[in-house]
């Protein structure tokens, strides 16, 4: 890590931060369903203390662009905008995802990685991903909203994690994946990571520019330039 960064995710059941400041990581992580709104202002602030740090003191925000729940979402871009204004700071948005496919690489070793979040009314929000020369997730197809039953690909053996795993396990079953039953909701620490990337990159956005990514209907699952 390279930027010290405050990282914040309410795209799911779970309320997620992480704040990496001076070399130390702080986090918080508690599954807290329609409680986000109430509680992830006084944790900026419980984890800002602990840090002995204000949001002026770092390099920028990350946030969960989904997907996700539809208000989770809107209320993490939100805040970060907010938070983002009120010391003039740059913002990066990290996939839910694409989060998830990094906690699998980095705590199990993994190097190909299937996300899929329950998107409810039957459907998941699905990604796949492999690990680059630097050991982060980058996608190698586009994310998706997909019936489980209409997953095309050959994934046997590759790491699942994600909600829609336990939410269809005939389907993993099918896809002969490896579902990881530890890592089902994605953690703010991990996006930090990926964030500390793009800031070096310099892929940041202004808050005024900050958007959710809500993911659309894809009727093909197609492969990203360059990926194989």
């Amino acid at each position: 890590m390279k930027h010290n960064l405050l990282a914040l995710d309410a795209s799911t059941e779970a309320l997620s931060l992480a704040l990496y400041f001076n070399g130390e990581m702080h986090t918080h992580f508690e599954v807290c369903p329609q409680q986000h709104s109430q509680k992830i202002l006084p944790l900026v602030e419980s984890l800002l203390a602990k840090a002995n740090c204000s949001l002026k003191d770092l390099d920028g925000i990350v946030y969960g662009r989904g997907p996700g729940s539809f208000t989770g979402v809107r209320i993490g871009v939100s805040v970060a905008q907010g938070l983002a204004y009120s010391a003039n700071l740059k913002l990066c948005g990290v996939s839910t995802l694409q989060a998830m496919a990094q906690q699998a690489m980095d705590s199990k070793g993994c190097d190909e990685v299937l996300s899929a979040i329950d998107a409810r009314m039957g459907e998941v929000y699905l990604g796949h991903f492999e690990k680059n020369a630097s050991g982060l997730a980058m996608a190698k197809r586009e994310e998706i909203v997909v019936k489980p039953e209409s997953i095309e690909g050959k994934f046997a053996n590759i790491a699942a994690v994600g909600t829609g795993w336990e939410s269809y396990p005939d389907t993993a079953t099918s896809l002969e994946v490896h579902v990881m039953g530890n890592i089902t909701l994605p953690s703010s620490e991990y996006m930090l990571l990926l964030g500390d990337e793009a800031f070096k990159n310099g892929d940041t956005v202004e808050p005024q520019d900050a958007q959710p990514h809500y993911v659309r209907d894809t009727v093909t699952w197609k492969k990203l330039p360059g990926r194989e």
